[in-house]
């Protein structure tokens, strides 16, 4: 902006270009070198140390969430659901709850639902 030369303003414009092309060029050699490093195929690989103890807490959780789902069967009331619902921290835990209450909730429609065959007429 400060020349008024136009011959000029083209050689400062090109030499901008230049060095922003310069600088494109050094970002994508970088990022290059970040995406084509060995990919590691499996969760294992990527945390080697981490993994006996996530998979020790994962059958850990499975279990707990085996034992909660027969404690669920034996439970026949929705308000004690709904407490334990409430008490629940975990996702997996409160999505078995819910499912529990609304099979609860269905056989007590089942249960107050008049028959649907009619009675026979003598």
């Amino acid at each position: 902006e400060a020349t008024l030369d136009l011959a000029e303003r083209r050689r400062i414009r090109s030499a901008i270009r230049e060095l922003q092309r310069q600088e494109l060029e050094r970002d994508e050699e970088a990022l290059a070198s970040k995406r084509f490093r060995p990919e590691r195929g499996s969760h294992r690989q990527d945390n080697k140390e981490n993994w006996p103890r996530s998979q020790r807490l994962e059958e850990e959780q499975q279990m707990a969430l085996a034992a909660l789902s027969q404690q669920l069967e034996a439970i026949t009331d929705v308000e004690e659901l709904t407490k334990l619902l409430r008490a629940a921290g975990e996702y997996e835990e409160r999505k078995l709850i819910r499912a529990a209450i609304r099979k609860l909730r269905a056989e007590e429609i089942e249960g107050e639902a008049p028959s649907l065959h009619p009675r026979a007429v003598t």
